[in-house]
C-alpha cells in the first residue's frame, strides 16, 4: 500500500528544499546548499508534507486519496513557502509626499525631526478604527500572499499610546485568524517618541515598560517585543529598559540595530539574547563578534537602504564570514520601504549585499523562519512540515533571483491548500521556454 496523499506535485525542474541543520538556523558555507533535487516531487496530506524525492520514485509510492490533485510542475522551481521576518504591515494612511523631501535631500531622521516619517502614520493610524486597519492590512497580505510570502512577521509601532498599540495587535491578530497568511506579532512601541513626549523620552519609556508591556501580555497580543535603538530614538539604556521588562514578562526580543549610527545595537542584542538585531548597516566588528558567539540572527533589509538612497548597505559578506545566521525580510513599511515584494528582496540582496543566489534563498526561508520562531514547522520542504509550497514560473534559482520588477509567481500552497493559482501550461518537449506563456 503506498502512501496517500492529497496532493503531489512533479517534475519539478528544481525542487529546492531549504532542509537544514535542525534546530539552529544555516551559517557559514551551510548558506550555500539549498537541498536541490533535479525533477522533483513532493507529497502533501491535509496540510502537512508526507514525502519528498525525485518524480520517477515519488509517484510509485504515492497513492493519491479520492478527490486528490496532481500539479505538473513542468520544469518549474518548486520552492518553501517565503517568511518575511521584518513587516510594519498595519498602518493608515500613507507617505508619498516625503519622496519629494527626499529627493531635496533630506535624511530620514530629518524628517522625523519635522514631525514627518513615522510621526506622520502614527497620526493617521490614531485616527483609524480596527476595522480600517484591518481592511488595509487584509489588502497588503493579499498582495503579499500573491508574491510568494505565505508567513510574516507583523508590528505595531504606529499606536504609540496604550490603547492603539492594543488596537494595532489586535488588528493583526484578526487579519491571522482570516487570512491565508499566517502571522507573527510583535510589539514595536518603542518606535520612536510621540509628539506629546518630545524632550521626555524617559517619561514615554517608562510608559511602555510600566503599563503597555504588562497589558500587550495580559492581552497575549504578542510574542515578540521589538525597539528602535539608534541616536536621536531610544539609546542604548533606554532600549535596555524596555528589553530587560519585556524579557521578565516572557516576550522574546528583537531589536532595530545599528542602522544609521553604530550606537552598540547589535551587542545589546547578544546581551540579552535576542532572536534577531536587524538592519545593521553600521554594525561595528564587535557588534558582529558578539552575534556570531551567541547565535543571534542578521535580519537584513536592503530595500530600506535602496530607497532611502543612503548608498550603504548592511555589510553582508563579513556579517556571513564570521559565522552569524542571516535572513533578509522586506521591512515593509508606509515610509523607509513601502515594498513587501521578497522577489525584490532577493535581487538587491545579489546585487548590493553581495550574496549569492543560495544564500538568498536560505535567507528567505529556513533562516527567516527561526528569525521569527517558527523553524519547526515552515521554511523548508520536508516530511512532518506545513505544507506552504510556492511553484515559480522560472526554471531555476539563479534565474529567481536574476530577474526583477516582475511577480514570477505560478502557484501558492498553503496548508496543502492551492491559494493563489495562474493559468497557463509549458508545452511537452526539450525546448520549454524560459517562461510560461499566459
Amino acid at each position: 500500500m503506498g502512501v496517500k496523499a492529497d496532493l503531489l506535485i512533479v517534475n519539478a525542474g528544481q525542487l529546492v528544499t531549504c532542509a537544514g541543520p535542525g534546530r539552529r538556523p544555516k551559517v557559514g558555507r551551510e548558506m550555500l546548499d539549498v537541498g536541490v533535487i533535479e525533477n522533483g516531487a513532493v507529497a502533501v496530506a491535509g496540510a502537512e508534507i508526507v514525502a519528498v524525492g525525485k518524480t520517477g520514485g515519488l509517484e510509485k509510492e504515492i497513492e493519491l486519496t479520492a478527490g486528490g490533485r496532481m500539479i505538473d510542475a513542468g520544469g518549474r522551481l518548486v520552492m518553501p513557502g517565503l517568511v518575511d521576518p521584518h513587516t510594519h504591515l498595519v498602518f493608515a494612511g500613507s507617505r508619498e509626499h516625503e519622496l519629494d523631501l527626499k529627493l531635496q535631500g533630506l535624511s530620514y531622521l530629518e524628517i522625523l525631526a519635522q514631525g514627518g516619517g513615522i510621526l506622520n502614520t502614527v497620526a493617521e493610524t490614531r485616527r483609524a478604527s480596527r476595522e480600517d486597519l484591518v481592511k488595509a492590512g487584509m489588502g497588503y497580505a493579499d498582495e503579499m500572499l500573491s508574491q510568494g510570502t505565505t508567513t510574516a512577521e507583523a508590528k505595531s509601532g504606529y499606536g504609540l499610546t496604550t490603547d492603539h498599540e492594543i488596537k494595532q495587535l489586535e488588528a493583526i491578530r484578526e487579519i491571522d485568524a482570516c487570512h491565508p497568511i499566517d502571522l507573527v506579532p510583535t510589539f514595536l512601541g518603542a518606535h520612536a517618541v510621540p509628539r506629546e513626549y518630545t524632550g521626555r523620552t524617559d517619561e514615554y519609556v517608562a510608559l511602555v515598560v510600566e503599563e503597555m508591556l504588562p497589558a500587550v501580555k495580559r492581552h497575549s497580543l504578542a510574542e515578540f517585543c521589538d525597539v528602535f535603538c539608534e541616536e536621536g530614538v531610544f539609546g542604548i539604556p533606554q532600549s535596555r529598559r524596555v528589553l530587560q521588562r519585556a524579557r521578565e514578562l516572557g516576550f522574546k526580543l528583537k531589536i532595530h540595530a545599528d542602522e544609521i549610527e553604530p550606537l552598540g545595537g547589535a551587542e545589546l542584542a547578544a546581551e540579552l539574547g535576542a532572536v534577531s538585531a536587524d538592519h545593521l548597516l553600521a554594525v561595528s566588528e564587535g557588534g558582529i563578534a558578539w552575534m556570531a558567539q551567541r547565535g543571534t540572527i542578521a535580519v537584513l533589509l536592503p530595500g530600506t537602504s535602496f530607497n532611502l538612497r543612503t548608498g550603504r548597505y548592511a555589510p553582508a559578506r563579513k556579517i556571513l564570514d564570521a559565522g552569524v545566521p542571516v535572513a533578509l525580510a522586506s521591512d515593509f513599511n508606509p515610509g523607509s520601504c513601502p515594498t513587501h515584494s521578497l522577489e525584490l528582496i532577493m535581487t538587491l540582496a545579489c546585487l548590493y549585499l553581495e550574496m549569492r543566489p543560495a544564500e538568498v534563498v536560505n535567507a528567505v526561508t529556513i533562516n527567516a523562519a527561526h528569525a521569527i520562531g517558527r523553524a519547526d514547522r515552515v521554511g523548508s520542504i520536508e516530511p512532518g512540515k506545513q505544507a506552504d509550497i510556492v511553484i515559480f514560473d522560472v526554471p531555476n534559482l539563479a534565474y529567481l533571483c536574476y530577474r526583477f520588477g516582475t511577480n514570477l509567481v505560478w502557484k501558492v500552497i498553503k496548508k496543502g491548500t492551492v491559494v493563489i493559482e495562474r493559468g497557463g501550461e509549458w508545452p511537452h518537449g526539450k525546448d520549454r521556454p524560459v517562461r510560461a506563456k499566459f
